[in-house]
């Protein structure tokens, strides 16, 4: 499958959505939906890297799958208010580059190894 540019997805989702009379849920409703989503994210990751086994009973699942969700639901919601996600990329990107240009230790590239 070739790479899908995040306007792509807008565009796949929003076709998607558009084939019910319900439409985009109300930003409430979104964002409640994307803090369930975090949760199972969270829950996800204890299983796998904390000290929280997975019950036998539990459905087998993956941060992927979970990873997968919650990028569905902030693309429903970004598309429910008109927002362009790549703009909103760029512009977060822009922000960490000049705001926080030197907060963070950067990696010594002229090191050479011997």
């Amino acid at each position: 499958m070739a790479d899908k540019t995040l306007q792509d997805m807008q565009r796949e989702v929003d076709q998607y959505i558009s084939q019910f009379k319900e439409g985009y849920f109300s930003p409430l409703s979104m964002l409640a939906r994307l803090s369930e989503e975090v949760g199972e994210l969270a829950r996800e990751v204890n299983h796998q890297f904390g000290e929280k086994p997975k019950k036998p009973t539990e459905e087998e699942n993956s941060i992927e799958n979970e990873l997968g969700d919650l990028l569905f639901i902030l693309i429903c919601f970004a598309n429910s208010m008109n927002i362009d996600l790549t703009a909103a990329h760029d512009a977060v990107m822009n922000k960490f580059q000049t705001r926080d240009a030197d907060r963070w230790t950067r990696i010594d590239n002229t090191e050479q190894t011997e």
